[in-house]
């Protein structure tokens, strides 16, 4: 199988029934839409398959993205449901859980907290549609396979592009956020663009392993060393209390278009549905993305919800943005030094993925699941190629943070939040009125398409505001780029 072209409709399964035996099944997009847990319902000759993919075996198909890898010399499909678990949490937390004490001091607790809550659930939910959408076709590995599917040639395109934009565009964002690190540890020490090379390097390392299982043992160091620098930045900040109780319970009279910006850094913190389709393509049973999705969903939602709640308490109105702002200098070296292992590999997850996409897509086969020179060096190569862009993209463009606002304004909303709907509703299509259960459901799903859109409406207006009000900036500065921010309004 090629994987030059992603037309795989009503492509022919094969699913292992027993350890001898085999059944052809032939699964067809255009065929009557499943239930909300439910697979098409699949024929042989004499058999049947039970439309609950719950009951469907977990050996691969011809249609898998990866194959049969029984005599392959490299396997992906590796990763037990606790190393994906690790690997969505090191890519969903990083840096950007620190700006969340500034959002509810932004917009007060009770809506803050309240907006944390609502917004990881209904992540959680996305998330579960897009393993739904996996088990019914197994055969797509990404959002682009998706686009195809559901929109032909230009929709794989269009979501390729899209997918791929904010992956590289979040690996440069982490190629930044460790030069800021190496700028608050070493006091600016040299150049800042040195140390974005030094991070650039430092990931490219990291993203040549093929397999996300193997990227999934760095993650547990990541997941790890975000939850010790935050803990050291609560536990100081309790300490030293700035501004203790301080708190308010409503901000009243915050402009809507100022509002926008602690929204969309929560939105921020659940964005990592882009990578989801390739990490629960590598389970070793796609049927066990449920216990990966709970696990992840219950650790983020709890741990942003706790960071924020304390260190707001303790550090009051002016809490700065990202939280170690607050902190005093040498709480500020520690929490980054700590948070390191994080910031490298949350980047790397983004980028291992955009690397696996166009690895599929450019190799056959036959390279990407063999050990040959050619197939090392093409994989090399477009690792090489994704960080270099990615440097380019966090030294190139002047305030990068801000645009990086309207990147994920412009994609992330969609990702996370409107085209899992999407992938609902043309699971369902011709059944969507069918019975309470299924209408209530459908209602749900474009209730949640029309979030999407207007988070993406709402956040490029504010991604426009903040831009009218910021300096042009520096392109390939050597000036220190830590510049923490407190909301004086």
């Amino acid at each position: 199988m090629s994987f030059t072209s992603f037309s795989r409709k009503a492509a022919p399964a094969i699913h292992a029934g027993s350890a001898n035996a085999t059944e052809m099944v032939v699964m067809s997009p255009e065929d009557e839409a499943p239930h909300e847990n439910a697979l098409d319902t699949t024929v042989t000759a004499s058999t049947t398959i039970s439309e609950d993919p719950e009951q469907q075996p977990s050996a691969p198909t011809s249609d898998d993205p990866f194959g049969n890898e029984a005599n392959a010399e490299v396997h992906y499909k590796t990763c037990k449901w606790y190393h994906a678990g690790v690997l969505m949490i090191a890519e969903t937390i990083s840096l950007g859980v620190l700006a969340l004490p500034q959002a509810l001091a932004s917009l007060g607790f009770v809506p803050g907290f309240l907006l944390i809550l609502f917004l990881g659930a209904i992540s959680g939910y996305t998330g579960h549609l897009i393993g739904l959408f996996k088990l019914r076709y197994p055969q797509v590995q990404s959002f682009a396979d998706c686009g195809e599917m559901i929109a032909g040639p230009i929709g794989q395109e269009v979501m390729a592009a899209a997918s791929l934009l904010v992956l590289i565009f979040i690996a440069g964002a982490h190629v930044l956020s460790f030069a800021i690190a190496l700028n608050v540890m070493t006091g600016h020490a040299t150049c800042t663009v040195v140390f974005s090379v030094v991070g650039m390097l430092v990931s490219f390392f990291f993203t040549l392993s093929r397999t996300l299982k193997n990227v999934s043992y760095f993650s547990i160091t990541a997941c790890a060393s975000i939850t010790v620098a935050s803990t050291v930045a609560m536990t100081a900040i309790a300490i030293q209390k700035p501004d203790i109780g301080n708190i308010l319970t409503v901000r009243p009279g915050i402009p809507v278009v100022k509002g926008l910006g602690p929204v969309m850094n929560i939105i921020l913190a659940y964005s990592g549905h882009v990578t989801f389709f390739s990490i629960y393509s590598e389970l070793e049973d796609p049927r066990n993305y449920k216990k990966a999705l709970a696990m992840t969903q219950i650790f983020t939602i709890s741990f942003y919800l706790l960071l924020a709640s304390v260190i707001y308490y303790f550090a009051g109105p002016l809490v700065a943005s990202p939280a170690l702002g607050s902190a005093s200098p040498v709480v500020r070296k520690v929490a980054f030094g700590n948070a390191l292992p994080t910031i490298v590999i949350s980047g790397v997850i983004n980028g291992h993925v955009a690397c696996k996409y166009l690895y599929l897509r450019i190799c056959s086969t036959a390279t990407v699941h063999s050990k040959s020179t050619k197939a090392l060096l093409s994989w090399t190569a477009i690792v090489a190629a994704t960080w270099i862009v990615s440097f380019i993209i966090a030294e190139a463009i002047p305030n990068f943070n801000v645009l990086l606002g309207l990147i994920a304004a412009l994609f992330s909303s969609w990702f996370s939040y409107g085209l899992p709907p999407v992938l609902w509703l043309y699971m369902s299509k011709g059944e969507w009125w069918n019975g309470k259960k299924r209408t209530v459901l459908t209602i749900l799903n474009m209730l949640l398409l029309l979030l999407g859109a207007i988070i993406c409406a709402l956040g490029m207006w504010n991604s426009g505001y903040e831009l009218s009000r910021i300096k042009a900036g520096e392109v390939f500065s050597c000036k220190s780029n830590w510049q923490p921010s407190v909301d004086m309004n």
